[in-house]
Order: C-alpha cells, then structure tokens, then sequence
C-alpha cells in the first residue's frame, strides 16, 4: 500500500536534485494533474495541530491578520479564515494556487503566488499571526538561515509565529528532503528577537514533530 508514496518520494528527491531549491513544487503540483494523492504532504484538511492551537486562541481585536507560508492545497488558510483571521496565503506554484481557489471558489482567502526567498517588500513585519508547517523543512539545509530569516520577517512586532517542523537530533545534515530542523537551527529564531511561547513535541509517521508557538519582541 505505500509503494505509491515511495515512488513520489524518489520523485521528489529526482527533482531536488536537477532543480533549483523551490523550482520543484511546481513540477510536482502540474505534473499530478489535480490529484492530490500526488502531493504527499496534501492531506486535505487541516494540520491537526494547527486545529488543535486554534481552539486555545481566540483571535484578538477585530479580524487579525495572518499569513499562511507554503499554503499548498489551502486547509490551513481555510481553517485560519474559519477561525475569523483576515488570511493571505501564498505558494511558490501557481497550479497549486489554482487549485485553492478552485476548491474554495466562495473563500475570503487571499491566495497569491510568492516566493518565500522573495518576499514582497509590503510585507515585512505585516501579519499578527504567521503559520509556517513544514516549510523550512522542505529546503536545503544550505539555505537555512536565510529561510529563517525570511519567515521571520514577516511577523509584526508583537506577533506570532506558529511552526510546525519534523525535529532532528542531531546537529549532523540529514539525508532530504525533508531536511528536519535542529536544536541549533532552531535557536535562530531567539537570535533575532523571537521568544518560544509555548513547545509542543508529537509524533508523525513515527518521528518527533514539534509545534512551537514563538512571540516577536516589540523591540528591535
């Protein structure tokens, strides 16, 4: 029953290999033809431990904004906006942001095409809440700091960041993608001017996951 699974993993590691680190995703999106069983990480509902956090954390003031990075298929966006959050959600594929406003034609959504290492310059700093699972992950460990750097410039002081990665032990590079983050890799965010609010560890095809809800300092 998983060798379907395999195959797109290898496929995956194929395209990583001959491309640059986001070219992939579109390939990936366009190439399975409007099935999401193609697309290992579409699940086509909401992260569960982004449903979980929500319960816990009624949006504050009238209608916040949040920031869905690497949206894919849009459960999250969806789920955000459901929640009352205004949502801007973005992809580096257009076929993958096609196929949101084809699934949610009636959604209050904003999904664009953007590049996570190009980020427009209008929002820097702009969203009370960024929600940012297995994005990180997906990209060379090369590239990781300037990744960092980037999801975390999107948070408005005072904000939240909301990340969802798979958690690697050690401080060795691992064979990818996924590339999971490091302890290391992850004190990035303390160094430029995050706080971890609240670390939530859990299990996801058998390896250590963790939700980590950090907080922007208001002081830069």
């Amino acid at each position: 029953m998983n060798e379907p699974q395999i195959d797109i993993r290898q496929k995956i590691k194929q395209l990583v290999a001959q491309s640059d680190p986001t070219a992939w995703f579109e390939v990936l999106y366009a190439d399975s033809q409007g099935d999401a069983n193609q697309v290992p990480w579409a699940k086509l509902a909401p992260h569960p431990y982004l449903q979980d956090w929500l319960i816990n954390h009624t949006p504050q003031g009238e209608q916040p904004s949040a920031l869905v990075i690497g949206c894919g298929l849009g459960d999250d966006a969806q789920a955000l906006a459901t929640a009352g959050y205004q949502v801007t959600a973005f992809d580096i594929s257009p076929t993958a942001i096609a196929w949101c406003q084809k699934r949610f034609p009636d959604t209050n959504v904003n999904y664009l095409v953007a590049d996570l290492l190009a980020i427009p310059s209008q929002w820097q700093q702009a969203f009370d809440l960024v929600f940012e699972s297995r994005n990180i992950q997906a990209l060379p460990v090369n590239i990781r700091s300037q990744v960092i750097q980037s999801v975390a410039s999107l948070v408005a002081p005072g904000g939240t960041l909301l990340v969802i990665t798979g958690f690697r032990e050690t401080e060795a590079e691992p064979d990818g993608p996924p590339w999971f983050l490091s302890q290391s890799e992850l004190a990035m965010f303390a160094e430029i001017n995050f706080t971890e609010v609240n670390k939530l560890p859990f299990l996801e095809l058998e390896r250590l996951h963790l939700r980590i809800e950090y907080q922007r300092q208001t002081a830069n």
